[in-house]
């Protein structure tokens, strides 16, 4: 079974075909790194380490690219208030972004290009699209020039009438037409620059992601990923830079994927309402694989809205994976032949439509619950531990997920010490103080259990 994408330029699911089905190339669009990331930015992440993933299942060599935007007008700003140069804002942010990714369980890419990485391809990329009367330099900027490109806006589906109409653009004496938009702008002297035909400067955002393509991949790529808030002018200005900067027939990228936003407790996620919440914060508040669960509720071009019962429904799924995993220790799992022909990765092939694939996690769950041939149950447990493998959830040992730390309840060395009281209270016949522990630890959300192996316990949802 093939792959099957939606894709943004036409608009319209289509089987993927990649230009070399030896080596799949895909490039998303990453960070501008000032400052830690919001839950979104890491839906959007995730959306495409699923992608890769997935690809990766289909075809031998995938080269996955996400680039780091390290010079900005915001980081400029973060490194003059801090009174520091641009380095030090970036490698702190792209560290901690690293960090970000890594707890979510989320792969490494293949190349993790930075626009400062990445001048001198830039000012070539301007330099051909001069020569090909798609930009020109003015007062220390270069431009590129909108009526160049007859089908300007095919991507965001817009014309440029209805552009300037409807949007507020930048009125400058620089400009031959107003929705031009800068390649390269000059900088003051307290402002990070680099030498170019145009004077002495840096680029602007659109451009840096078209020349890291080219530099990394050429001049078509296979698949371009990112948020819907990209779509224009981001993803619009990089594909009118890559279309007429060669003479490439199959355009600058052949699929374009766009995942939706994300919503908290059904409102917009804005500081001024106050419900901004940075994904670091949220992973040290809940386990990183119900994070990572939960960002996958929801199909990716969907807006997700986040909210505790999402976290409930979450939680309550790993805890049947892993009451599996802990109480069927002794089945063991029957692997299937062949990933591919599992109706969860089928779901999957069918534009990544992970709503069915934890559909389909319930159900196995369902039935093993309900089970009682060992020879079923371990088919259902390979099976089962197989798609949990792929989408990188329910990793842990059991008894570390049940007894995993709570930020506002009893610690671990604080419940096994009560425990070990209640053990002695029992030993000396204190019924009584026995049974006062157990009441202490129910208060606090924690369920014990007596056994032959000694007492088990877990959290409660």
């Amino acid at each position: 079974m093939s792959l099957v994408l939606h894709n943004s330029l036409t608009g319209k699911k289509e089987s993927f075909k990649p230009q070399d089905p030896n080596h799949v190339t895909m490039y998303v669009c990453g960070p501008t790194v000032y400052n830690y990331i919001h839950i979104g930015n890491g839906r959007s992440a995730l959306v495409y380490d699923l992608l890769y993933r997935t690809l990766s299942l289909l075809y031998p060599k995938v080269s996955y690219a996400r680039n780091f935007t390290d010079v900005d007008d915001k980081i400029n700003a973060a490194a003059s208030e801090q009174g520091v140069d641009i380095s030090v804002i970036t490698e702190k942010y792209i560290s901690a972004y690293d960090e970000d990714m890594q707890k979510l369980g989320n792969l490494e890419p293949t190349h993790a290009p930075r626009a400062t990485g990445h001048i001198d391809p830039i000012i070539a990329t301007i330099e051909k699209l001069i020569e090909r009367g798609h930009a020109y330099a003015s007062d220390g900027h270069a431009l590129f020039s909108v009526d160049s490109m007859p089908d300007y806006g095919k991507l965001s589906k817009r014309n440029t009438e209805d552009m300037i109409a409807g949007a507020r653009v930048e009125v400058a004496s620089y400009k031959k037409n107003p929705m031009d938009f800068v390649l390269w702008k000059p900088s003051s002297n307290d402002q990070p620059g680099w030498d170019s035909p145009w004077g002495r400067g840096r680029p602007g955002w659109h451009i840096e992601c078209t020349a890291m393509i080219q530099a990394l991949f050429g001049d078509t790529i296979d698949i371009h990923g990112g948020g819907t808030d990209l779509l224009f002018p981001h993803h619009e200005n990089e594909l009118a830079q890559g279309v007429c900067c060669t003479d490439h027939s199959n355009g600058y990228s052949k699929y374009w994927v766009h995942n939706a936003m994300l919503d908290i407790e059904g409102e917009k996620m804005s500081k001024s309402l106050g419900n901004f919440i940075v994904l670091r914060d949220m992973l040290a508040d809940q386990p990183p694989e119900l994070v990572r669960l939960a960002l996958l509720s929801a199909h990716y071009r969907s807006n997700m809205n986040w909210s505790a019962q999402l976290l409930h429904q979450s939680k309550l799924l790993l805890d049947r994976l892993y009451t599996i995993k802990r109480d069927a220790a002794n089945i063991s799992a029957i692997k299937p032949r062949n990933l591919n022909d599992l109706p969860a990765i089928s779901a999957m092939l069918d534009d990544l439509n992970t709503p069915k694939v934890i559909a389909s996690l319930h159900d196995l769950t369902n039935r093993f619950f309900k089970c009682d041939d060992d020879l079923e149950k371990a088919e259902l447990k390979g099976e089962i531990f197989a798609i949990t493998n792929f989408l990188n959830i329910a990793q842990l040992e059991a008894k570390d997920w049940f007894q995993s730390e709570s930020s506002d309840g009893l610690q671990v060395t604080e419940i096994e010490a009560l425990i070990e009281q209640r053990a002695e209270a029992k030993k000396s016949k204190d019924f009584a103080r026995a049974d006062a522990i157990r009441d202490e630890l129910a208060q606090a959300g924690i369920q014990i259990k007596d056994t032959r192996e000694g007492t088990q316990w877990v959290r409660e949802n």
